[in-house]
């Protein structure tokens, strides 16, 4: 879709917004992956809706060193790492830098992977239809680093879920997923905190809370 009657209210008005729109996978019997910390609220409603299981999928920017806020890729569980060759490259960022920093985000990813699940077990997602949900897409190496998670972890198939993103952002993932969702594409797109009266920050308690409800 490319309209939209407005910003959203909150993350937790998004989610049950998209959660209209993943309806047809209820029959599927899906799992839904949220994104912390911001996805959470999202993907908590979705879940609600649908009668799926919550749980997350833990990834970490990589920043540039000079510019933390510029992303040159993601790492998350599983393993998994994707790098923008490009960014790097431009930043002047060293192989021994990157590393340093991957070592260090890895670290930061099982840290709160363990404290997100408070010593609940993960959600198999093995031969499961398994919908990754974000509050929305800005440059989607974060997006792209979970739905290799959730394939490194031998989901069936992977749809990609967010109330908003930039124009022509399935083209830009390609085929990290296998279906692509969202209520609203405007333009412009500067960030994602734009399109939503409430952005307030999510907490990490938030997200432990949402996964202990949940199930």
């Amino acid at each position: 879709m490319t309209s939209m009657d407005g910003p959203f209210r909150d993350r937790s008005e998004a989610g049950a917004r998209l959660a209209e729109l993943l309806a047809h996978l209820r029959s599927e019997r899906p799992v839904v992956a949220g994104l912390p910390r911001g996805g959470v609220p999202v993907a908590t409603e979705v879940a609600r809706a649908l009668g799926a299981p919550l749980d997350v999928i833990v990834v970490r920017k990589l920043g540039v060193p000079a510019q933390p806020e510029l992303g040159m890729g993601a790492v998350g569980e599983a393993g998994v790492a994707v790098i923008n060759s490009d960014v790097v490259a431009q930043a002047g960022v060293s192989d021994r830098e990157l590393a340093r920093i991957e070592v260090r985000e890895r670290t930061l990813v099982a840290v709160r992977a363990g404290r997100y699940r408070a010593g609940r077990e993960r959600v198999p997602l093995v031969g499961r239809t398994v919908i990754i949900v974000d509050d929305g897409i800005a440059t989607g190496s974060t997006a792209r680093a979970a739905c290799q998670v959730a394939r490194a972890e031998e989901a069936a198939r992977v749809v990609l879920a967010v109330p908003v993103a930039p124009p022509a952002w399935e083209l830009r993932l390609g085929a990290v997923a296998d279906e692509h969702v969202t209520l609203a594409t405007p333009e412009p797109f500067y960030a994602v905190g734009q399109f939503y009266r409430d952005f307030a920050a999510v907490t990490d308690d938030e997200v432990v809370l949402a996964l202990a409800s949940s199930g």
